[in-house]
């Protein structure tokens, strides 16, 4: 398989599950093997959040890793992909990627995107954040980091959740060069209608 095919994919503990799992939805659907790791607080995590087992998210992937295994094929650079989205991005995972912590395979698998100069994509959910956590996203940002926390954007005019998860998740992948079908700011403002 070309790495232009492969995306992988990290959910860890913070909240915010349901944008990995919408991610891994649009990639199934736009024909990119996603390559899953979850952490344990990732796992626990989306039983609190959302109604999809651990098994349902696992089936939307095509290649799916333990957390424990670091012998993985994504904790090897020689394993090619487009590179890397951890979304949502725990602090504690911002934390280990931004000083090499490699104690777990989602943050081996960054710490190899990095090494390689692959496209790492962070969706950092954490609010506010300390100057802990500012640091450290400065310090992947100046690596070429992608930090996008999942802020919301209204001009859409969303009418519900749901689309304005799959926007967000959208556009976290247009990092990627993998381009969904959403509505997307044209520059143009219909007053009439209200949109």
């Amino acid at each position: 398989m070309s790495e232009s095919n492969r995306l992988i994919v990290a959910i860890t503990g913070a909240s915010g599950s349901i944008y990995g799992i919408r991610a891994l939805e649009l990639l199934r659907q736009s024909g990119i093997e996603a390559h899953l790791v979850m952490s344990k607080w990732g796992a626990r995590t989306l039983l609190h959040e959302t109604p999809y087992t651990v098994k349902d998210v696992q089936a939307l992937a095509h290649t799916v890793y333990h957390a424990g295994d670091e012998g993985a094929a994504i904790s090897s650079g020689s394993f090619r992909t487009r590179g890397m989205l951890i979304a949502p991005c725990s602090a504690r995972s911002l934390a280990s990627i931004a000083h090499g912590l490699g104690d777990s395979l989602v943050h081996r698998a960054a710490d190899v995107i990095l090494k390689e100069r692959r496209r790492l994509v962070l969706a950092v959910r954490e609010t506010p954040f300390s100057e802990i956590h500012l640091d450290n996203m400065l310090r992947l940002s100046r690596m070429g980091v992608v930090i996008a926390p999942p802020v919301p954007a209204f001009y859409a005019r969303p009418k519900t959740l749901d689309e304005q998860v799959t926007y967000t998740v959208a556009r976290l992948l247009d990092q990627f060069d993998i381009h969904v079908d959403v509505p997307r700011w044209n520059g143009v403002m219909d007053v009439a209608s209200g949109s």
